[in-house]
């Protein structure tokens, strides 16, 4: 039986280690980089989420300056509306005093 040589295994060089550490750092940087700009990314989504959604409740809830505006106009308006029941009865009384005259004048 002959024995096999032991397999010589895979030199790399200390120049060779350092390339590849120097290479993966400038990559582990990149991605840095990177994750830096999507967490300001999403500091500035998550501001503007908020500021929506505060916007949403003033308009849910009716507190906008507008709305506020026109809910006094409105208020306003109504007042001075013409009530139709009024007009209704004003008709009918002068209806019958009309009738009410017509009758005793004969």
């Amino acid at each position: 039986m002959t024995s096999q040589p032991p397999d010589p295994g895979v030199y790399i060089s200390p120049a060779q280690t350092y390339a590849e550490v120097q290479r993966l750092a400038r990559t582990v940087d990149q991605i840095d980089g990177k994750l830096d700009r999507l967490l300001e990314d999403n500091r500035q989504i998550k501001a503007d989420q908020s500021e929506l959604e505060t916007r949403i409740r003033a308009l849910e809830l009716g507190e906008t300056e507008r709305q506020r505006r026109d809910e006094t106009r409105l208020a306003a308006l109504e007042t001075r509306r013409w009530p139709l029941q009024t007009v209704g009865a004003v008709t009918g009384v002068a209806g019958a005093v009309t009738a009410a005259v017509a009758l005793f004048v004969r």
